[in-house]
């Protein structure tokens, strides 16, 4: 399960007002960051069978990554070091960034949303934060299962009432930096919608502007449960570039 991490390095260096398909994927200044120590965390939850809270493994990972390159949020980084971490009514796009691994994990879409809202509500317990995680999560369900990307945007539009109808034509223009699910999650679903490849979907997703690194962490993570093929020259890269100890969760997500 490697999505994620994969569109969170490629996005990585980008600033918001990039608005182009045509770059290098990989550079020296490409790195991981945030979403893919949180997804590792909520990886390693979902493979000790999401028997304790999710805010058990959020800590130890992030705590062991104290210092990442593109800094945990103000909000995030004073609730990892609390004693008794309480939510703190964020509806930032953070609970979507990490809930991968629910999206591959369970076999049913209840169970889906119940697990992503369970990954979600122990930082992010804001109706919109939940939201996107869920959001996400049942996309990578519905891809993975082989539903078709008429039926992924329709039922995206119809659960969690997402705008997936504009071409990202018409979103590009007008897209800046955002750090809200509502702003970020159905602009990357679009990227996706759009795309012809996992490659493709990662270019589209950075051509957006804005956070690139979300928007492109989004699209890889659903992008690949579509596509399921990730080039080998692609995910070599990638593997050079993680920890080990990443690598062996994301690795082991059942897919």
């Amino acid at each position: 399960m490697l999505g994620a991490a994969i569109g969170n390095m490629v996005g990585s260096r980008f600033a918001p007002e990039h608005k182009s398909t045509e770059f290098t994927l990989f550079t020296r200044d490409s790195a991981y960051g945030t979403p893919t120590i949180c997804t590792a965390a909520v990886g390693d939850w979902v493979l000790n069978g999401c028997s304790q809270s999710p805010a058990v493994y959020l800590q130890k990972w992030c705590r062991r990554y104290p210092h990442p390159h593109d800094a945990y949020s103000l909000n995030f980084g004073n609730w990892l070091w609390q004693g008794t971490p309480e939510p703190y009514g964020s509806l930032g796009v953070g609970a979507a960034l990490r809930v991968s691994a629910v999206g591959w994990a369970f076999n049913s879409l209840s169970e889906t949303l119940n697990m992503a809202c369970d990954s979600a509500v122990v930082t992010h317990d804001h109706t919109e934060g939940i939201k996107g995680a869920q959001a996400v999560a049942a996309a990578i369900f519905w891809a993975r299962t082989g539903e078709s990307k008429a039926f992924i945007r329709d039922n995206t539009a119809r659960l969690f009432g997402y705008d997936v109808g504009r071409s990202l034509s018409r979103i590009r223009p007008n897209y800046h930096f955002h750090h809200s699910s509502p702003h970020i999650v159905p602009v990357a679903l679009t990227a996706f919608f759009e795309s012809e490849t996992f490659e493709h979907a990662l270019r589209l997703a950075v051509s957006l502007g804005g956070n690139v690194s979300a928007v492109a962490t989004l699209t890889g993570a659903v992008a690949e449960a579509y596509y399921r093929g990730i080039a080998p020259a692609i995910r070599q890269k990638t593997l050079r570039t993680l920890p080990d100890d990443i690598t062996e969760v994301l690795l082991n997500i059942p897919m």
